[in-house]
């Protein structure tokens, strides 16, 4: 039977080994979130970059340049982090070279340890991204995103949520994994209000964003859609 491991941090990779393993990145506020919104739009290609400055340079080669930090729109970037941006039509068939704070560093960090494939998760793609697991027939591993290479709260909430909807067909290998789905199960009717407790969230009130991501992202299965990485991008079926 195939195991799912949960890594709660990036910091944590190290500790692992990826190799011929399927790895779902999670960066559920907001950037897995905002791609699965992208691609429904349908964007093309994203590009995953390090940092506003690597990203700043694909304007010239007609890439839409999407950059956010500390959760806010990084100056002179088109877009920034919100899945509410990403519904615009006008995004239909063209390329985004995109960086956060946190998001894009996982998928980085993680496609540099060679895994069989990464797979971009999120509740807005819950069962469509569960069921490319299923078919995938390899041993899974959940990588939060976290903050700043920190726990939070919403990514392993998901994780948790991944594991549920699994089943039986994989093995819980690691305490992570436990705890997890624990968490998950406990709270799953009413996930908002403990979301809408976390960190993150509370840094979005701070803000006072115009939009309620929280509660946008926290919607299952609204965007069906698998993004994957295909050498350096991310593609979607």
């Amino acid at each position: 039977m195939n195991k799912i491991e949960v890594i709660h941090t990036p910091a944590l990779l190290p500790l692992y080994e990826l190799k011929d393993k399927v790895v779902v990145v999670i960066d559920i506020l907001r950037a897995t979130s905002t791609m699965c919104v992208a691609f429904k739009t349908g964007v093309k290609k994203i590009l995953p970059v390090a940092n506003p400055d690597e990203c700043r340079m694909f304007k010239e080669f007609d890439f839409i340049i999407a950059a956010e930090r500390n959760a806010v729109r990084v100056e002179g970037f088109d877009m920034g982090n919100s899945p509410f941006e990403y519904e615009n039509p006008i995004l239909a068939d063209r390329n985004i070279a995109f960086t956060t704070t946190n998001g894009t560093k996982a998928i980085k960090m993680a496609k540099a340890m060679e895994p069989h494939s990464i797979l971009i998760g999120s509740f807005l793609n819950l069962s469509a991204l569960c069921s490319k697991i299923k078919d995938s027939q390899k041993d899974l591993v959940l990588l939060c995103s976290g903050w700043k290479d920190k726990y939070n709260l919403e990514d392993t909430l998901f994780a948790g949520a991944v594991i549920e909807a699994l089943g039986s067909d994989f093995e819980i290998s690691d305490d992570a994994a436990i705890s997890s789905h624990s968490l998950f199960v406990q709270h799953q009717d009413n996930l908002e209000a403990l979301v809408r407790r976390s960190s993150h969230a509370n840094r979005f009130s701070l803000l006072h964003l115009q939009t309620d991501d929280v509660k946008f992202c926290l919607q299952t299965d609204a965007y069906p859609v698998v993004p994957f990485m295909e050498g350096e991008f991310l593609v979607c079926e």
